[in-house]
């Protein structure tokens, strides 16, 4: 490393862009049972099995409001095709309440194949270092102490900017574990809406919204493989230019980018929610 304030100043801000992204990238291959070494998933896991026995209730009071809306006298509820009818719904409902949780792992690891098909064909094996060019770096640490005033300014507005991106840009992804933990803990509740022909739009509802949650990765890994790309060609620096205007300007272009970055990852569950028309 550069013993240059201004060069350590952006390439401290750069590593921190780097590591948070290469965490991104190893985050969005892990499963909820590994994630932090698997003891927030033991206590979901937990909490959904207690959640069950409310759930079973529920599923009973559901299909009895159900069973009352939809037949218009108890004789109905005789004939054999409505007795299947509500026969088949109860058992579903039942089995979906109690196999919950393998449910919604199954949906998980088929939103996950899908992640990692777009890793594979990316060709990418990790998120792209971004560093400081050579040129700006010799330019940078020739510059005499006057020449380096405006230069401390521009490297701190823009190693903040990449700094408090970094940092927007993983608390995204954390949130998205946070909604797949109280989406799993939550389960036996909504499905067991689906016992009720009137309440199965919440049970609809809800495996929609969990979908989406799990595709968010999706767009997500998609926007860093696109960076990815842009970091592989960085902005072209003019070696004739000043320093000051040389740091500026790739500044600017890089964290342009990062925004874009941020921000695709900030509207993922937006973009996700317009995709499945929720």
């Amino acid at each position: 490393m550069s013993d240059n304030w201004v060069v350590q100043n952006l390439e401290n801000a750069l590593d921190t862009w780097n590591n948070k992204l290469n965490e991104i990238w190893t985050l969005l291959t892990q499963s909820p049972q590994d994630f932090k070494g698997g003891s927030i998933w033991t206590v979901i896991v937990n909490i959904n099995g207690a959640l069950q026995a409310i759930g079973l209730a529920l599923l009973v009071l559901f299909f009895v409001v159900g069973m009352v809306k939809t037949c218009g006298s108890f004789a109905e509820v005789k004939k054999p095709e409505h007795a299947l009818k509500l026969f088949v719904r109860f058992a579903i409902a039942k089995g979906m309440v109690t196999y919950g949780m393998e449910l919604m792992l199954a949906i998980f690891n088929i939103i996950q194949g899908v992640i990692s098909t777009i890793m594979t064909t990316s060709g990418l094996s990790g998120a792209t270092t971004t560093t400081l060019p050579s040129e700006m770096v010799t330019a940078i640490e020739d510059c005499s102490f006057l020449e380096s005033i405006p230069l401390w300014a521009v490297t701190l507005i823009g190693g903040l900017l990449i700094t408090v991106l970094s940092f927007i840009l993983i608390l995204t992804v954390y949130g998205r574990f946070f909604k797949l933990y109280m989406y799993t803990a939550l389960a036996p509740i909504p499905l067991s809406t689906f016992a009720g022909e009137p309440t199965q739009n919440i049970g609809k509802s809800f495996l929609k919204s969990y979908c989406g949650v799990l595709l968010e990765g999706a767009v997500i890994i998609l926007a860093c493989v696109i960076f990815s790309l842009f970091a592989s060609s960085p902005p072209v620096v003019d070696a004739n230019a000043a320093a000051v205007t040389m740091v500026w300007k790739y500044i600017g272009e890089l964290a342009f980018n990062m925004l874009v970055l941020v921000g695709t990852v900030k509207m993922s569950d937006r973009i996700i929610h317009e995709m499945m028309g929720l």
